[in-house]
C-alpha cells in the first residue's frame, strides 16, 4: 500500500465509480468538513461574484455545481449537474443547455472545462445562451511546473499538455484531461480566437498553488490543521510574483462580443 492510499479519506474507499451521483453526495459531505477545501471553494464564488458587475440582478448560472454551496454567496444562481444530484435546479449537458438565446449573463465553473468531451460545442451553445456582453468565468487547473509536477504525479485525472481538444467519452467525471484549459487558451489560444471571434478573452491568472493542495481535495486527508489556512493563504500572497511559475489554477473569463 503506497502513501497515497494511506492519506486517502476513510469515505472514498467506498466509492467504486465516480460516475454515480452518490460519489457526488458524498464530496459534498467532506467539503463541508474540510477547513481548507471550503476556503478555496469561498475563495472562488468571490472570484465568480466580483467578475460581474451587480450579480443581484442578473440571470446567473453555474455549469457542474457538483457538491459546491455558491448559493450562500450569491442565491439567485441557478445550479446544474449532468447527473441527476439531490439539491442542484436544473440537470442538462454543458453541449446542449436549455437557455433561450441570449438570455443568460455569465456562466461560472469549477473545475469543469477539463470534463467537457467537446469543448468546442460548449462555446458554440454559451455564445448562443449569451447576453451581449455576458461572461464565461472559469478555474480550472493550470499547467505551471509545479501544478505540471503535482497534476502527474499525485492525480487520479489525466493530465496531458500534447492532447487536442476532445476527450474520450467515458463518464462525466471520469473523462478529463486537466491541461485542456491550458491548451485551449494558452497553448492554442490563436485557433480560440479565429474559431470563436465571439468570445474575447479577458483575463487569464494563474493562482493558489498550496491551499487547495493541503486541503487533499476529495481524495485524500487535509494535510495542515484549519488554523493553519490564513498563514497559507498569506505566504500564498507573499510568493504571487511567481505563480506563472507555482500556481495550481488558473481563472479565466471570457466575454462575449456586443
Amino acid at each position: 500500500m503506497g502513501l497515497l492510499d494511506w492519506l486517502k479519506q476513510p469515505e472514498i474507499k467506498s466509492i467504486i465509480d465516480l460516475d454515480d451521483p452518490s460519489a457526488t453526495v458524498l464530496h459534498r459531505e467532506i467539503l463541508q468538513k474540510k477547513t481548507f477545501l471550503k476556503k478555496f471553494y469561498e475563495n472562488v464564488y468571490g472570484q465568480f461574484k466580483n467578475a460581474v458587475d451587480q450579480p443581484e440582478k442578473k440571470v446567473l448560472v453555474e455549469i457542474g455545481s457538483g457538491g459546491g454551496f455558491i448559493k450562500d454567496v450569491m442565491p439567485n444562481v441557478i445550479t446544474s449537474e449532468i447527473l441527476n444530484i439531490p439539491g442542484v435546479d436544473k440537470v442538462f449537458s454543458a453541449t446542449e443547455m436549455p437557455f433561450k438565446d441570449s438570455s443568460v449573463d455569465a456562466f461560472f465553473m469549477l473545475d469543469v472545462l477539463h470534463h467537457i468531451n467537446e469543448p468546442r460545442q460548449f462555446f458554440k451553445e454559451a455564445i448562443r445562451c449569451l447576453k451581449p456582453c455576458g461572461r464565461i468565468v472559469m478555474v480550472e487547473p493550470a499547467n505551471t511546473a509545479w501544478a505540471r509536477f503535482v497534476y502527474t504525479n499525485f492525480h487520479h485525472e489525466t493530465f496531458d499538455p500534447k492532447a487536442g481538444w476532445g476527450l474520450e467519452k467515458t463518464g462525466p467525471l471520469t473523462q478529463s484531461n486537466g491541461a485542456m484549459p491550458w491548451i485551449i487558451f494558452r497553448r492554442d489560444k490563436k485557433i480560440f480566437e479565429n474559431e470563436f471571434p465571439a468570445l474575447k478573452i479577458i483575463k487569464i491568472r494563474n493562482h493558489t498553488p498550496f491551499s487547495y493542495l493541503l486541503s487533499g481535495g476529495f481524495t485524500l486527508i487535509q494535510l495542515a490543521p484549519g488554523f493553519f489556512y490564513p498563514a497559507v493563504r498569506g505566504l500564498e500572497y507573499l510568493l504571487s510574483p511567481a505563480n506563472n511559475l507555482i500556481g495550481m489554477f488558473m481563472t479565466i473569463i471570457l466575454e462575449k462580443a456586443k
